[in-house]
Formats: C-alpha cells, structure tokens, sequence
C-alpha cells in the first residue's frame, strides 16, 4: 500500500505519541520534501521533527512534476501541494490529510484522502488501539487540534465509544 502524508498528521500524531500507528497502519509512509521541511525546519525541536529524520519508515520522495506542485501553490501551502502532487506521481492509495482546502483540490483531482480522525478510527478497528477517545481527547489538549462537537460525537458512535 502506498500512503503519502501532509505534514499536521504527522505532527498531530507525534505530539500524542502515536506516530508509529501509521507505521502499523500503513507499513512506509512517503512524504515530499516540502513536508520534510515543514516538519524538521521549521518545527525543528517540535514534535515529529526527530521522529521523521530517525524512522526508516518515513521516507523521503521528491516531486518531480513541478508544475503541478506550482499550479497547487496558487490554491494550497507548499506541503499540502507538494503532498497531492506526489499521491498522483506515485498513484498513492491514500494522502493523509486533514486541512479542508487540501481535501477540496486533492478530491477534484481524484486523489483518495484520508485524515487523521479516520487513521484512529482505522487504527481501533484494527486492533492496535482500544479506544478512540482518550487519543482525541489528547489530540484536542496536547496538540491543539480543533474538532467540531457534532464531529467528535460522530466519531465516537463510528466506533462504539458513546
């Protein structure tokens, strides 16, 4: 399976310590270098930062279809464009991406998504977490993540966890 990720689930999972779910998940996950360097530049010291240049399973792929990556950049930020970009060089299976914009242009150029909210969903389903709720809970206080109340609680009956 290839997955290509964005930069905020890696980020997001680091900061609640479950970045190796992916790695679970998904075996490698490729990431481009504008995410590289969104996480170990400019997030240097910030959680994911030592994670993706230590983890053999993170791994580097640069894009090649500039282009397309400049024609994004009108629409998205460098990490998200260079993301979608290498999901359609590689014909990934899934981009992990959680910003709306991002998934807007990654849905109308038929790339398949998937956010951090259904990695946890996958990841109880699959047996390597037992609950869904505390890793929100933590992705809400630890990491800032923002959810809509009405989404949380949907998450949560998607699992059986109300």
């Amino acid at each position: 399976m290839k997955v290509v990720s964005n930069t905020s689930p890696i980020i997001n999972l680091a900061c609640i310590g479950q970045l190796n779910l992916l790695h679970q998940l998904y075996g490698e996950v490729i990431i481009p270098d504008a995410v590289y360097e969104e996480i170990t530049v400019t997030g240097a010291g910030e959680p994911g930062s030592s994670e993706v240049q230590d983890k053999e399973w993170i791994v580097l792929h640069p894009v090649i279809n500039r282009p397309l990556v400049d024609a994004l950049r009108l629409e998205i930020d460098p990490g998200e464009a260079e993301a979608i970009a290498c999901a359609i060089e590689l014909q990934a299976d899934w981009l992990l991406l959680d910003e709306r914009l991002g998934r807007r242009v990654a849905g109308r150029l038929g790339v398949r998504y998937i956010g951090l909210l259904g990695v946890l969903i996958e990841a109880k389903r699959n047996g390597l977490i037992a609950a869904v709720k505390p890793a929100l809970d933590d992705l809400i206080s630890k990491a800032g993540f923002w959810i809509k109340k009405e989404l949380y609680v949907r998450v949560l009956e998607a699992v059986s966890e109300t």
